[in-house]
């Protein structure tokens, strides 16, 4: 019985530590396509020096989520993405810069959002490397 439930948990290890990288590769892969548009967003909402900030966007979200993925370097990716994630929410999800309505109870949603992502971030973070890796 107790494998069974180490091999349990190993598996929504792994599934858990996919889902967070795909949701950091997809949207990496989206700011390549759409960079003039994000260009535009980052800069209305106080960005400093949008084209080298977005181009190490991207790297971080894709190449961390990869690693995130394929159990690669899981600690410190986690640890990276947790910090992006929360500098990414305090620049892009200023609910407290904002007039009560919808647009701030959205944004208020979208950074709690991600502060709950950055959670699990930090979760993989702490979790021994050789607990993440798909093989074990």
């Amino acid at each position: 019985m107790e494998t069974y439930i180490n091999t349990g948990q190993r598996l929504l290890l792994i599934v858990g530590r996919g889902l967070l990288g795909l949701y950091f590769i997809l949207p990496g892969v989206q700011k390549i396509f759409g960079w003039e548009q994000m260009s535009v967003y980052m800069a209305e909402h106080g960005v400093p020096l949008v084209p080298v900030l977005l181009a190490l966007t991207i790297v971080i979200q894709i190449g961390g989520g990869a690693s995130l993925l394929i159990g690669y370097r899981t600690q410190l990716m986690g640890f990276l993405l947790a910090g992006l994630t929360l500098v990414i929410s305090l620049f892009m999800h200023d609910f407290w810069n904002m007039e009560a309505g919808m647009e701030q109870a959205h944004e208020t949603q979208n950074f709690i959002k991600n502060m709950a992502i950055m959670a699990g971030l930090m979760f993989v973070a702490g979790q021994p490397e050789h607990s993440q890796k798909a093989g074990d």
